[in-house]
């Protein structure tokens, strides 16, 4: 099956229109009808070639959403007209520990929704920046949002499991002060769950600007981290902070806010390392320092069911298919509140 997408040829190309082969669906397979993709700034990344290893021709996309145009004669749990979605798993071994607890995310074999290999030509997975997919039907999840949020769903695929799994895993709730670092594509949907989890929510940002932006999606409290008086009121307060930011920072500054047998738990992925944190901010109060990626097939349909109870969605920019080299150069300059999502009706 010849449907459109968008890809690039290589790292220093632009993302732009191609044909590309999806496979015959077969017994345990769910065929969609691509409606909207989020734009994730992985997909920057791994289409300029700027993590090593990508393969071409990079069609990016792990925040889609769509209609079930076709299932497998196996298939019992999506059925044709479905509101869908894929995340960034499309693939595991089905069999190991991580599988079998439902945690595919942090599988050996884990299959990413693009730049992974694949039998299906060309050798590759390709994503969606483009019209259709087939995937395994334990991969697809089920929407129950109403379908003219189905766009702004897109991101709760990536930003939204990323936000959602550690906050779920160190049980934040009410009676929990929790601090969020970084008001962006990861740190605006950590803002909305924690508040909608009970707990009370520190957003802190570089930003003045982000101030009135922080209280509306739920933050109690913003803090200016550049601020010393507003960070020193903080100090030792803090339950758990969620840290979103993808570029090199001083922990410490933020480790000192957590309280005793506090855990900050990084999920932003910078190009280089952070400067090393001093231990004492560690021994001292017996906090910790963890990490956390996406989140298994389970974990993340819970976390769709939990945003439609909630009325959560993502904020979001439509854009058309040929504004995605536009979008990507905006994302670079944190122009963007706060997901890019492409319609894929404009193909």
């Amino acid at each position: 099956m010849v449907v459109k997408a968008y890809g690039a040829a290589a790292g220093d190309k632009p993302v732009a229109p191609l044909n590309i082969t999806r496979r015959a669906h077969g017994a345990h397979d769910v065929q969609i009808e691509i409606l909207y993709c989020g734009i994730c700034h992985s997909d920057l990344h791994q289409a300029r070639g700027e993590w090593a290893g990508t393969l071409y021709p990079c069609v990016p996309g792990h925040e889609i959403v769509g209609r079930v145009a076709a299932v497998g004669g196996h298939v019992t749990s999506h059925k044709p007209g479905d509101l869908v979605g894929v995340g960034c798993v499309v693939d595991s071994c089905q069999h190991c520990a991580e599988c079998d607890d439902g945690f595919e995310n942090y599988c050996n074999g884990m299959i990413g929704t693009y730049n992974a290999p694949t039998p299906d030509a060309p050798g590759h997975t390709l994503g969606g920046y483009s019209q259709e997919v087939v995937v395994h039907e334990r991969y697809v999840l089920k929407i129950t949002h109403p379908e003219d949020q189905l766009a702004a769903v897109a991101p709760l695929l990536c930003a939204g499991i990323t936000t959602y799994s550690p906050l779920r895993h160190w049980n934040v709730g009410p009676g929990k002060k929790v601090g969020v670092v970084g008001i962006g594509g990861l740190g605006h949907m950590g803002i909305k769950l924690a508040h909608a989890m009970g707990a009370h929510v520190v957003a802190f940002t570089t930003s003045e600007g982000k101030r009135a932006d922080a209280k509306a999606l739920g933050a109690d409290e913003v803090v200016v981290s550049r601020n010393a008086k507003e960070m020193a009121a903080q100090a030792a307060s803090l339950d758990f902070i969620l840290n979103t930011v993808a570029a090199p920072h001083d922990l410490d500054a933020f480790l000192a806010l957590l309280k005793r047998d506090g855990t900050m738990v990084l999920v932003g992925a910078p190009a280089s390392p952070h400067p090393s944190p001093n231990v004492f901010n560690f021994i001292m109060r017996r906090r910790s320092l963890a990490g956390s990626m996406i989140g298994g097939i389970p974990e993340t349909q819970e976390m769709l069911d939990f945003c439609a109870k909630h009325g959560i969605t993502s904020e979001i920019e439509m854009i058309r298919a040929d504004e995605i080299e536009p979008a990507y150069e905006r994302m670079l300059k944190g122009d963007v509140k706060y997901r890019f999502v492409m319609d894929i009706a404009t193909m």
